[in-house]
């Protein structure tokens, strides 16, 4: 129930803004407004402000079908328009004002991302300390020279100026931006400068994989045992909730990682579980317990499980910023979200990244139902996501979309012609099409991210 709520209020609050900057600047042209609609479909709601602007009579109603919303404005093109009113109609406007009013509505949903961004940054939140766990065995970070338990003071992309982390969130994004965009990173390990020359990955999905590539995993947690699985591998061993895991065949472990990947390769080549003697502390005791790992299949590999939460949480630090700067890195994230958005979709036109990338309504149910219940500070960050990707897609030139409608006036403004009816037509047609395979592509995903 919780995720069906946070869809529609993430879905209608996103469209209502997007449409309202339309409206907004509809408006403020002169254009006169018939209907703000959000959702399609038989109308739910339906009412009328008696206090509008002069030469306003605008319907404002609620739909049926929460997946989409539209500003039907006067215009000669779709009615007949009473001469007293044609300096009204949207099809007679100036360029710049019919500009500004297509523009409208993706940039309301960039400038609601950066004020969500900015609201999150003021109230403040819990994010873990950057300091860093063992590096996946081969991975980019331990061929860096990191070892695990370091923490992370500065970081930068090769060749710009660093920037002060101030959590394993901050970092994390730096180092996704980095894999996607073949950037080498620098940082500023406990008094270290070290290189990753994350160039080298040419990553082509964001997934749990390339954070394996990179060796950055998670923050640092001490190798505790949580809750066990009744009748898991754990605990036919003997293991209890809250046992230090002191070594693993003789091997000593540092952090909640390193006993992770211990676990998981505790398969061997013909897949079956390679057992080893854990050194636990427990209270004032030292315990020694066979433990072999369940097989389980993981993708095209055998990895191993025991059947428990392994590691203790991290250290959590509170990240807030006052009003200017706080509003500075609203600014920010929207731009790098925008910016790698318009990349990852360049490449995947191109063939450079996975169309696995592509995400349609379910795993965005998903996303809002999970960022819900953690709390509404993440629940504002998933916002403030779908915000920017909103108002990039709409901005992107398919006819269909508004930043079809600016590439029409791009051409009149160039050639002083309007694109005619016939060309209208066809490229409308393209970009059904175009926008339907997209779909398709992404409700694949879904299913298969959920289901498969």
């Amino acid at each position: 129930m919780l995720t069906v709520v946070a869809f529609i209020v993430a879905l209608g609050l996103l469209i209502a803004v997007h449409e309202y900057g339309h409206y907004r600047v509809a408006v403020a042209c002169g254009v006169k407004v018939l209907r703000f609609s959000v959702g399609f479909g038989k109308t739910l709601y339906r009412w009328q402000p008696k206090k509008q602007r002069p030469g306003q009579s605008t319907e404002f109603v609620i739909g049926a079908f929460p997946i989409g919303g539209y500003v039907r404005m006067l215009d000669e093109r779709e009615a007949p328009v009473a001469p007293e009113e044609r300096h009204r109609a949207f099809n007679t406007q100036p360029l710049r004002s019919r500009v500004a009013i297509v523009a409208a509505g993706p940039l309301a949903n960039l400038l609601l991302a950066v004020l969500l961004y900015a609201a999150v940054n003021w109230y403040g939140v819990q994010e873990p300390k950057p300091i860093l766990a063992s590096p996946v065995a081969g991975s980019i970070a331990q061929q860096a020279g990191l070892k695990g338990g370091e923490t992370v003071s500065q970081a930068g992309f090769e060749g710009e100026a660093m920037r002060n982390v101030d959590s394993f969130e901050e970092l994390r994004w730096l180092l996704t931006r980095g894999a996607l965009d073949g950037h080498d990173v620098r940082i500023v390990a406990s008094g270290r400068e070290l290189m990753l020359p994350l160039s080298q990955l040419q990553a082509t999905d964001a997934d749990a994989q390339l954070f394996r590539k990179v060796g950055i995993v998670g923050p640092y947690t001490p190798p505790l045992i949580g809750d066990l699985v009744a009748g898991g591998a754990g605990e036919k061993a003997g293991l209890r909730k809250g046992d230090l895991v002191l070594s693993v065949g003789g091997k000593p472990v540092v952090d909640g990682q390193q006993l992770r990947e211990l676990i998981r390769a505790g398969v061997d080549p013909a897949g079956r579980s390679v057992g080893s003697v854990w050194q636990v502390r427990r209270g004032e005791q030292t315990l020694e317990l066979p433990v072999a790992p369940q097989v389980v299949r993981e993708g095209a590999a055998n990895v191993g499980r025991i059947g428990a939460y392994v590691g203790a949480p991290p250290d959590f630090v509170t990240v807030r910023y006052g009003p200017v700067e706080g509003l500075w890195k609203g600014v920010e994230r929207t731009w790098e979200v925008s910016m790698l958005t318009l990349r990852m979709m360049g490449r995947m036109v191109i063939g450079e990244a996975s169309l696995k990338n592509l995400s349609g309504p379910l795993t965005i149910a998903d996303y809002a139902g999970k960022s819900a219940s953690l709390g509404l500070t993440q629940y504002l960050v998933f916002l403030a996501l779908i915000s920017v990707s909103l108002g990039v897609l709409n901005l992107l030139p398919l006819p269909v979309l508004d930043g079809g409608h600016l590439m029409y006036y791009l051409w009149e403004g160039v050639t002083g012609k309007s694109v005619s009816d016939a060309w209208m037509e066809r490229l409308q047609r393209g970009g059904v099409a175009v926008l339907l395979v997209m779909m398709s592509i992404a409700l694949f995903n879904d299913v298969t991210r959920l289901f498969g």
